[in-house]
């Protein structure tokens, strides 16, 4: 392990503990810490989809967060324990924040940070039984055979892309986070609907993939989205709903890199004109999530030389960039710095870390 690569470890176990509130709370950025980007907007909220990465991750570096943030979202997120379902990010007391869109995603990626968390014996996840229960019978309430019965935002939380309860679409990244979130609940409580309806979600993904084109739509229903959407790695790792040395993720990562890895930095998707910046949005960066996300992606197919190239592409960019030891949400081709440092960004450099086999747990 390089200097450099230990020196980041230890940025990202600083910022993940000051994500890390007194209440439970994971933010995405602590702003008040004296590291953070003057210029960067305000990313002190709690976005669960980003807290459950930076679970796993700090169960890795053997940070003991998990169980006070598990137990704040049984208590905090308004009207959750009422309607069963996740809005898109909060206030540190649990007020409904910045933008007020259901991601499913989100209660997925919860129960695979909780089963992670108790893998070795899940019979201690009975002490969030409560949690389990709601995040899962939320997911299987809204859910209607073949796609949910509202509207939904995924992970990139766009409000103005959302799928159709008319166009009976769903966001394929958002059903394999979902899928693989029911399976573990069943796991964890062995439910029988929670495991027919993470089957019946497999069903949906498996019809978004165009043998043809060779990738998944990353909205399928009656209307497809066909851009290219490096999310689509979530269904290899995290969420296993196809092995990653299967034909249609090999295809699907072929496909990334001829699209949307540019100078070797790994962009969401094609014409993405999100910067972060409060501009303009004159078009968006490479993700270090993304490149960690590929990273990973290399580790477990046994490609390591690759799984180091966009590992260290990050690295070297954040010499060159003037980052330090602080990981940005985006790295841009021009002046502009972005939200940095981002604790979810953080978390994948430690996942990535990870599966290269720098770091145990």
């Amino acid at each position: 392990m390089s200097p450099e690569i230990k020196k980041l470890i230890d940025s990202s176990k600083r910022v993940i503990k000051d994500c890390a509130l007194e209440n439970g709370a994971i933010v995405a950025v602590n702003i008040d810490k004296p590291y953070v980007h003057r210029e960067a907007a305000n990313y002190r909220w709690v976005w669960p989809r980003d807290a459950a990465f930076i679970c796993v991750a700090a169960d890795i570096l053997k940070i003991p967060i998990q169980e006070p943030f598990f137990s704040w979202l049984e208590k905090a997120p308004q009207d959750f324990k009422k309607k069963k379902i996740l809005y898109a990010n909060y206030a540190t007391n649990g007020r409904i924040g910045s933008m007020h869109s259901w991601q499913p995603d989100q209660a997925g990626e919860i129960l695979w940070a909780i089963h992670w968390h108790f893998k070795n014996d899940l019979k201690k996840a009975q002490k969030y039984k409560e949690l389990i229960f709601r995040l899962a019978e939320g997911l299987c309430y809204y859910w209607d055979k073949t796609n949910f019965n509202r509207h939904t935002v995924d992970l990139w939380e766009e409000s103005h892309r959302h799928t159709s309860v008319t166009m009976k679409n769903n966001f394929t990244y958002s059903l394999a986070a979902c899928a693989r979130g029911l399976l573990l609940a069943h796991e964890m409580e062995p439910i029988v609907l929670w495991k027919e309806t993470a089957w019946e979600m497999i069903a949906q993904i498996k019809k978004a993939y165009d043998p043809q084109k060779g990738y998944f739509y990353r909205t399928a229903g009656k209307v497809n989205d066909s851009n290219v959407d490096a999310s689509l790695l979530g269904l290899a790792w995290p969420f296993n709903i196809y092995e990653i040395q299967s034909s249609e993720m090999q295809s699907m990562i072929k496909k990334i890199e001829e699209k949307i890895v540019i100078k070797g930095g790994v962009h969401r998707y094609q014409f993405d004109y999100y910067d972060g910046e409060g501009s303009a949005q004159e078009g968006g960066g490479a993700w270090p999530i993304l490149n960690f996300w590929l990273s990973i992606c290399y580790s477990l197919m046994g490609k390591k030389d690759l799984a180091q190239k966009y590992y260290q592409w990050v690295l070297d960019r954040l010499t060159k960039d003037g980052y330090g030891d602080y990981i940005p949400e985006q790295i841009f081709e021009d002046f502009r710095k972005g939200i940095f440092p981002l604790a979810w960004s953080h978390a994948m450099f430690i996942l990535a870390s990870y599966y290269l086999g720098y770091l145990e747990e």
